[in-house]
């Protein structure tokens, strides 16, 4: 099962539905869920258009995807240290290397949005241990961690911030770089589910 695109928080939509899609992928057995999303470098050794592997999140959505009623496809308190999967974090590296594709290792800071980053705003998410920062991503990944779905994350690092020269960012140039680096993490996550 493939989704062209998500629903988003800062759209109107409330976590229940941005999950949703995730809810019905474990009622149609899906049993691990690939995910990728578009988001501002903010890791020094980063470049414009890396496939940045997510190791690890820090959620900073003003409301928790699991919030209410428990559903019964997990824990009331689900345990998150390992929310994206290792064995398919070193496949994506094994599969890089053979095929020559750089890709780098971090975290990813969820966010409300709809704005980008301000500079000092790069700067404090970077502090807090963040790699790159986005507006999605996190509240799909903990909905399927908490349904026992294996995930796989990939950001496209489409822009930098947090540096000593502000960068103006525009969502043309965002999708731009996306759009460039789309082939290359394709290849690495078909190649996965061909040896997964």
């Amino acid at each position: 099962m493939a989704m062209e695109g998500r629903f988003h928080f800062y759209e109107g939509y409330s976590m229940k539905e941005v999950t949703f899609p995730v809810r019905v992928m474990y009622e149609l057995g899906i049993k691990t869920l690939f995910v990728s999303n578009a988001s501002g470098g903010m890791n020094p050794d980063f470049k414009i258009g890396d496939l940045m592997v997510i190791d690890d999140h820090i959620n900073l959505f003003p409301e928790h995807p699991l919030r209410g009623k428990n559903f019964p496809t997990g824990p009331r308190f689900p345990d998150m240290h390992e929310a994206y999967d290792k064995s398919l974090r070193n496949l994506a590296d094994e599969i890089a290397k053979e095929k020559g594709i750089r890709i780098v290792h971090g975290t990813y800071v969820g966010v409300q949005g709809p704005t980008f980053e301000t500079p000092k705003e790069y700067r404090m998410y970077h502090l807090l241990g963040g790699d790159a920062v986005g507006m999605s991503t996190v509240p799909e990944v903990i909905v399927a961690h908490h349904c026992g779905i294996k995930v796989f994350g990939v950001s496209v690092i489409t822009d930098l911030g947090g540096f000593d020269v502000p960068v103006e960012v525009s969502h043309e140039e965002v999708q731009e770089a996306a759009n460039a680096a789309q082939p290359k993490m394709t290849e690495i996550m078909r190649e996965m589910i061909k040896r997964s």
